[in-house]
C-alpha cells in the first residue's frame, strides 16, 4: 500500500457560508476530499478518505497514482498586478535576499 504521507495536500479555510472549518484535497485524486473543524482534524479526515480512495482504486483494478503524479505541474503562470503591489513585493524579495520569482512562488 502507498504511504499517505508521500502525497500532497492542499488545506483551505472554509467559510461560514460552506460550514466553517477546514477543506483538505489531494490533487493526485481529483476526487478525494475531506473536512474538519480544526487544521488536524481535516488532516485525520483526509488520510482516512485517501486510504478510503486507493483502496477503492485498488479493489477495482485501476491505476493508483503515485504521489505528486498529477498535482504538481511545471509551468509558466502569467498574471498581470498593479505596480503598488509590484513594487511591494520587489522590496520583500530584495529585503529577503529572493528573487522576485521565487518570493512568488513560495508566497
Amino acid at each position: 500500500m502507498n504511504n499517505l504521507i508521500d502525497y500532497p495536500f492542499e488545506i483551505r479555510p472554509l467559510s461560514v457560508n460552506e460550514g466553517g472549518g477546514f477543506l483538505i484535497s489531494y490533487p493526485d485524486f481529483s476526487e478525494c476530499i475531506a473536512d474538519g473543524e480544526t487544521i488536524e482534524e481535516a488532516i485525520i479526515n483526509g488520510h482516512d478518505a485517501l486510504a478510503a480512495t486507493i483502496a477503492t482504486l485498488t479493489d477495482q483494478g485501476f491505476t493508483v497514482p503515485t504521489p505528486t503524479s498529477g498535482g504538481i505541474i511545471a509551468e509558466k503562470f502569467v498574471a498581470q498586478i498593479p505596480k503598488s503591489i509590484h513594487a511591494q513585493l520587489a522590496i520583500r524579495a530584495q529585503t529577503e535576499g529572493v528573487s522576485l520569482n521565487t518570493l512568488i512562488l513560495n508566497f
